[in-house]
């Protein structure tokens, strides 16, 4: 068989009918479709049609391998990569009775333009803190209104019917209300006056019944008992702070004659059996002994005329100095004798707590 020459003579050796790969034999094609298919592209040998690898078997080899050659002459798509959000912090303190907003989201109702006194200047006039931090604690939650929770800035209330609470805690906003603590003296009249012209709590108020304000004391003390009276003039806070159905506890300081021991202790906190039915103490405990006396301290929510007397002495043990120091979330501290004290906003908001106003 002759060999056809090239044009400059030399012998043309290659078989007709065939053209070689441009990347070399069909036995490497199909090497290198098998590594182009796992990379996901596609293979230079499969551009070109005739001898070598041909496109079917450059597919196969993909498929083998788990993997599909991307259109020609188009790259695969990089898969975006996902950036995490951060998490948004609150240092907001949650409130202790904090209710659940509405699931529908409802607002609290306004009132119409004009009318009661934006959220934030009643905060400040009630001395929670300046209108700014108001206009905080609002942000963070920490401030309801009749119960539901409100965020939203210039909101207005009425202050003579609105129930506020910053943390969960009644704050009162009505300017008219008054709160006082008295430390009644010994041989005082628990009265606003008295017929006999004995010294009352009417003496040492007058100057403020004479202004015009009406109080109510919450409870009676006799006048041989010194120690803390709730003045105020909220009438409903006086009826519900007196009235044993609410269980407002009292805390007395007692020195009794005789040294008290446990089995004393056990029946007050059992129950003894008194001329209009049994009574019973809450806590007691001795604090001092000797002499011939003994200190004592006990906590009750009775209101009974006379009840701590009638109780130590029912047990053996007459009375010889009584003081009341505490009345619900509020104590008499270090006051003196006949003096007056405003009660702190944390105090009237726990005294309305506790008789659910």
């Amino acid at each position: 068989m002759n060999t056809p020459a090239r044009r400059d003579g030399t012998p043309d050796r290659r078989k007709r009918g065939t053209q070689p790969e441009r990347g070399g034999s069909g036995r490497n094609a199909g090497a290198r479709d098998a590594r182009s298919a796992q990379r996901g592209s596609t293979p230079r040998g499969a551009q070109q049609e005739g001898g070598g690898a041909h496109r079917g078997a450059s597919s196969a080899s993909g498929q083998r391998h788990g993997a599909q050659s991307a259109p020609i002459g188009k790259k695969k798509p990089k898969p975006q990569r996902q950036v995490a959000q951060p998490t948004l912090l609150s240092n907001a303190k949650p409130a202790r009775r904090q209710h659940v907003e509405p699931a529908d989201g409802a607002a609290h109702p306004k009132l119409p333009w004009g009318e009661g006194e934006r959220l934030q200047k009643v905060l400040a006039k009630a001395g929670v803190a300046s209108r700014r931090a108001a206009e905080e604690m609002i942000a963070q939650g920490r401030v309801e209104v009749d119960g539901l929770i409100v965020r939203e800035q210039g909101l207005r209330i009425d202050p003579q019917n609105a129930v506020v609470r910053v943390d969960g805690t009644r704050v009162m906003v009505r300017e008219e209300l008054v709160h006082v603590a008295l430390n009644k003296p010994k041989g005082w009249q628990s009265t606003m006056s008295d017929d006999l012209g004995r010294p009352c709590v009417g003496d040492i108020v007058a100057e403020r019944i004479a202004a015009g304000q009406r109080l109510f004391h919450v409870g009676r003390l006799d006048a041989d008992t010194e120690g803390l009276l709730l003045l105020t003039n909220d009438g409903d806070l006086a009826h519900r702070l007196m009235h044993p159905s609410f269980e407002v506890s009292k805390t007395y300081l007692a020195t009794v004659n005789g040294e008290v021991n446990r089995a004393v202790t056990k029946r007050l906190k059992e129950g003894v059996e008194l001329e209009d039915g049994p009574a019973r103490v809450d806590s007691f405990q001795v604090l001092e002994l000797g002499e011939g006396r003994s200190l004592v301290k006990l906590v009750l929510h009775e209101g009974r005329k006379h009840i701590v007397r009638r109780l130590l002495d029912a047990v053996g043990h007459p009375v010889t100095r009584l003081v009341r120091t505490n009345i619900g979330p509020v104590a008499l501290g270090d006051q003196r004798p006949g003096t007056l004290r405003v009660l702190g906003r944390d105090e009237v908001g726990k005294l309305y707590e506790a008789v659910s106003l």
